[in-house]
């Protein structure tokens, strides 16, 4: 056979994604050990897990002991319910009143901070007998979803007095955890409405990743959200910010050399010849493109790892394929190429794309879904 398989993994397409599940337990043990021990722990899953993939991190994170699980809408708290977790589901976003029923018959709990919210959970109370699980969203500065200062206490008395809803907790969201400054304004808020609402037997959360490592100082929460960390990745944080756990990341993207040529000296290479060849050039293509989720915008700025060794990307990134320079390589065809990821001592983090475009880590790992497959390992 031409190709040579050096690794065991098999899939229909010599491109995928590698989620290192024991990465993701390291990240969870190293943060729950900064996390006040009375302190409950949601594990944020939106966007398939941050393109990790929710049910099937989902054993992992419920073995590590995380007690929550946060989704974006009620479609993803039903993936989990489908797949048969019956850990508590938050969904942190808006949900649109006519899924309320959806909801309640589910065991996923709603954010609340509209009147139409409450009517929507009367009308499901009237219809199925079944209450509405929530949590109150506050909104203390982000100035997106969310109950403002002036009538989050009326609102917290009234959810409260409602037959149709069994609220579980409030919450807010940090617009900037990486300024000081800014989050002690939403945390003056923060602490103004709750020291001022019943909150007892209510799970209290306001603490999103960088604002956990952090540790800002606060007496009211009992539960902190945990996202990109979980992944191994660190958002920004302030300046001030002490002792950062060691975290690893549990992404890496592979592709299989699906050919190898070479090219005379001043020879254009991909479309519009971006990339012009200064000497002989061995030229290895993989089946990863920007319908993967690799901006096009990386061309001729990026490298993939073969055994060890760092080999740059040129040409411009097509939809399906992309081309390296490996002169001087033994590589053949079948070999595998690491664009993110740690090969033999060498890593290219997630962060280093970020920075070349101008964007945040978040959004990159999150694209990297569309076509390629998922593999697990250990």
């Amino acid at each position: 056979m031409k190709f040579q398989r050096l690794s065991n993994i098999n899939t229909k397409r010599d491109a995928w994604v590698e989620i290192n599940l024991d990465a993701i337990e390291k990240n969870i043990n190293a943060l729950k050990n900064i996390v006040k021990p009375s302190s409950k722990v949601l594990a944020v899953v939106k966007a398939d897990a941050y393109g990790h993939g929710s049910s099937m991190i989902a054993p992992t994170l419920i073995a590590s002991g995380v007690d929550y699980l946060g989704v974006a809408s009620v479609d993803e708290g039903m993936e989990l319910r489908n797949n048969k977790f019956t850990l508590p589901v938050l969904v942190l976003g808006a949900a649109p009143v006519w899924a309320f029923d959806y909801a309640a018959q589910n065991d996923i709990s709603l954010s609340l901070f509209l009147q139409e919210h409450l009517e929507a959970a009367d009308l499901t109370y009237n219809k199925t007998g079944l209450k509405t699980k929530a949590h109150i969203k506050l909104d203390t500065g982000m100035n997106r979803i969310g109950v403002g200062k002036d009538e989050a206490i009326d609102f917290v008395k009234k959810v409260q007095s409602m037959q149709s809803i069994e609220l579980q907790g409030i919450f807010t969201h940090f617009a900037c955890a990486e300024d000081e400054a800014k989050t002690k304004e939403q945390l003056d808020i923060w602490n103004y409405i709750i020291s001022n609402s019943d909150t007892k037997g209510l799970i209290l959360h306001c603490f999103n990743t960088a604002a956990t490592i952090c540790g800002y100082e606060c007496d009211n929460y009992n539960m902190v959200r945990l996202g990109l960390s979980i992944y191994g990745l660190i958002p920004d944080l302030p300046k001030s910010c002490g002792y950062v756990p060691k975290l690893y990341p549990a992404m890496s993207l592979k592709g299989r050399i699906i050919n190898i040529h070479n090219a005379h000296k001043n020879k254009g290479v991909s479309y519009s010849h971006t990339y012009i060849t200064n000497k002989e050039t061995t030229i290895a293509t993989i089946p990863i493109g920007y319908a993967d989720g690799v901006d096009r915008r990386l061309s001729n700025k990026i490298c993939g790892m073969i055994n060890g060794k760092k080999y740059p990307q040129i040409g411009n990134i097509t939809m399906d394929q992309m081309m390296f320079d490996i002169t001087g390589s033994d590589a053949k065809e079948g070999d595998i190429i690491t664009l993110i990821g740690e090969d033999m001592g060498e890593s290219i983090s997630i962060n280093e794309w970020a920075e070349i475009l101008g964007t945040i880590n978040y959004e990159l790992i999150c694209r990297l879904k569309a076509r390629l497959s998922r593999v697990y390992t250990r």
